[in-house]
């Protein structure tokens, strides 16, 4: 390869590089939006002001919030890039056998006990 060549190749590495990492600017915004995200709930359980059912749902609310902050601000998955979209559809392929391990052996569990007691 030529002297251009290696330093174009070199150039593209160092942007794909920067692309998928994020800065550090990147990382406090998830930072604090996660501290915001955890803080909420853990006020409103506190002080008890709020009913079940409103403490509930703000807590299930903020949860899913907080989990598309870290997908987005720690993890990096995005769907603009051809990248990203792989990305995104490997981590959530993995998220679903992973759930359904989980949920078929509490199943398979429970049911086991189930049969067991009668």
């Amino acid at each position: 390869m030529s002297h251009s060549e290696t330093h174009a190749l070199k150039q593209t590495q160092s942007d794909h590089y920067d692309e998928s990492h994020g800065s550090v600017k990147t990382y406090l915004i998830g930072f604090v939006l996660s501290v915001i995200l955890t803080a909420i709930p853990f006020y409103m359980v506190m002080e008890g002001d709020f009913s079940k059912a409103t403490t509930l749902w703000s807590i299930v609310t903020l949860a899913i919030v907080q989990i598309w902050v870290h997908l987005k601000y720690f993890l990096h998955l995005n769907f603009t890039t051809e990248d990203g979209r792989a990305s995104t559809f490997s981590f959530l392929f993995s998220a679903l056998i992973i759930v359904m391990v989980v949920g078929l052996s509490v199943w398979i569990i429970y049911e086991s006990n189930a049969m067991m007691m009668y």
